[in-house]
C-alpha cells in the first residue's frame, strides 16, 4: 500500500506525510511543472502540463488498495474503480456508494454556469478542517492495515 497525493493546490500534504510516517507508508506526491514541490518523507514526480494530465499519471500508479488524496471527483471515480480509497483534504471518504451523486451534481453545477448562472463556491478553509482530514486518514489507514 502507499498513498499517491494529487499535490497540485492540495493544502494537506504535510499532514499527509507525517501520518504516513506514523503508519509507515510510503507517500508519493504528483504534480504539474507548474506546481513542482519536494517534501521530506515523500517521493515527488513530475508530470509535464497538459489537461488532466497529473490525474492521468496517478491513475497509471495506482494499485488496489491505495490511498488518494485528491477533491477532484473525477480522479476519484478513476481510481475508486481500480479497488483504491480515496479521501479529500477535509477527510471526507469517496466510495462506490456516494460518487454517483457528487459527479451528477457537479455536472448540474457546470450546466448552471454555462448558462450564465451562479454556483456557490467551496467554504474557506478553517483549521477544524485540517483535523478533520487528520481524523480521516487515521481512521481509513487504522481499518486497512489491521
Amino acid at each position: 500500500m502507499k498513498i499517491l497525493i494529487d499535490a497540485d493546490g492540495c493544502p494537506v500534504v504535510t499532514e499527509t506525510i507525517n501520518i504516513a510516517a506514523e503508519f509507515n507508508i510510503d507517500v508519493l506526491l504528483l504534480c504539474d511543472t507548474a506546481h513542482i514541490m519536494q517534501r521530506e518523507g515523500a517521493k515527488t514526480i513530475v508530470i509535464s502540463q497538459g489537461a488532466d494530465a497529473v490525474d492521468f499519471a496517478l491513475v497509471n500508479r495506482v494499485s488496489k488498495g491505495d490511498v488518494i488524496i485528491t477533491q477532484d471527483y473525477g480522479l476519484a471515480a478513476m481510481v475508486l474503480s481500480k479497488q483504491a480509497y480515496v479521501l479529500n483534504q477535509n477527510g471526507f471518504q469517496y466510495t462506490n456508494e456516494n460518487i454517483d451523486s457528487l459527479l451528477h451534481t457537479r455536472y448540474v453545477s457546470k450546466k448552471i454556469r454555462n448558462a450564465g448562472g451562479r454556483v456557490k463556491g467551496p467554504k474557506k478553509r478553517q483549521k477544524e478542517d485540517n483535523a478533520n482530514f487528520e481524523k480521516g486518514l487515521r481512521s481509513l489507514l487504522s481499518s486497512i492495515t489491521l
